[in-house]
């Protein structure tokens, strides 16, 4: 007598409607019920993501969808249509898509005197968005908060360096009661970027953010807020670098000059370029 075939697993417009509270409730717990261990935690991993996003930019629900903003989300998703590999991300993309904004929603004061319009916005604003973005997602983890940890760190530069196609160096900032957790690879506007991870003895957490920006003109530090993340930011040899935490400001910025300090020890700038400002 043959023996019951196991259930096929969940293809990803299910899994994603299941995480996206899109099934009726009877399907879904049918869905939940049958997923073996692995999928189960990684679903539960991307409900949380998704909760995170909502809360850090709750407000954004109550407003309306810009058009601009809609048809990009269309053609998104014709992409997806098309891709099988990006179906099993689709759910996450959309929040990305939503929390870069692409000009959405994108309001607030952001340090020295700057504010987040819907649409034109500069690209080291866009690149401070997303590294809030990045750390409220990342930070919360407690089993994978980096892809690879500071015990390997040597190849962690060097896999960063090169996806990124610059030399980079990992600031040390145990002297300000922070150490390196680890680092990872994430999509960016332009191209990839990198974020490295500092926890200190509380649990507290921190992340520089960093990556390409060719158009964009050196800038000096600038402090933004968005939701209960906070940080700094600056360009410089056209790479932008931002450092956000949930800290006072003065913390913030002690540690973004630390990590500006170290940066500059090991990459000289061009003669006549200056430094940023210590603060705005």
């Amino acid at each position: 007598m043959n023996s019951p075939r196991p259930p096929l697993p969940p293809n990803g417009a299910e899994l994603h409607a299941l995480v996206d509270g899109r099934l009726p409730p009877e399907h879904a717990e049918r869905l939940r019920a049958s997923l073996d261990a692995r999928t189960r935690e990684e679903a539960d991993d991307w409900e949380r993501q998704r909760a995170l996003l909502r809360t850090l930019h709750a407000d954004w629900l109550e407003r309306p969808v810009p058009d601009a903003l809609r048809q990009a989300a269309d053609q998104l998703q014709d992409t997806h249509d098309g891709r099988s590999r990006w179906a099993l991300w689709g759910g996450i993309a959309a929040s990305w898509v939503l929390a870069f904004g692409l000009g959405w929603g994108l309001h607030g004061p952001w340090g020295g005197g700057a504010t987040l319009a819907v649409a034109p916005s500069s690209p080291p604003l866009r690149f401070a968005q997303q590294a809030a973005v990045a750390h409220a997602v990342y930070q919360p983890e407690q089993r994978h908060p980096v892809e690879v940890t500071a015990a390997q760190q040597d190849h962690l530069v060097q896999w960063l360096s090169k996806r990124l196609a610059r030399p980079l160096t990992v600031p040390h900032l145990q002297a300000q009661g922070f150490d390196l957790v680890g680092g990872r690879l994430l999509p960016g506007g332009s191209g990839a970027r990198a974020q490295f991870m500092y926890q200190d003895t509380a649990g507290k957490r921190i992340t520089l953010y960093l990556g390409a920006l060719e158009d964009a003109q050196a800038e000096a530090f600038h402090f933004y807020s968005q939701g209960p993340v906070s940080g700094f930011y600056w360009v410089e040899h056209g790479f932008g670098y931002a450092l956000s935490g949930e800290l006072p400001r003065p913390a913030l910025q002690a540690l973004a000059t630390a990590v500006y300090q170290q940066l500059q020890l090991s990459a000289a700038p061009p003669e006549g370029e200056r430094a940023p400002a210590r603060g705005s």
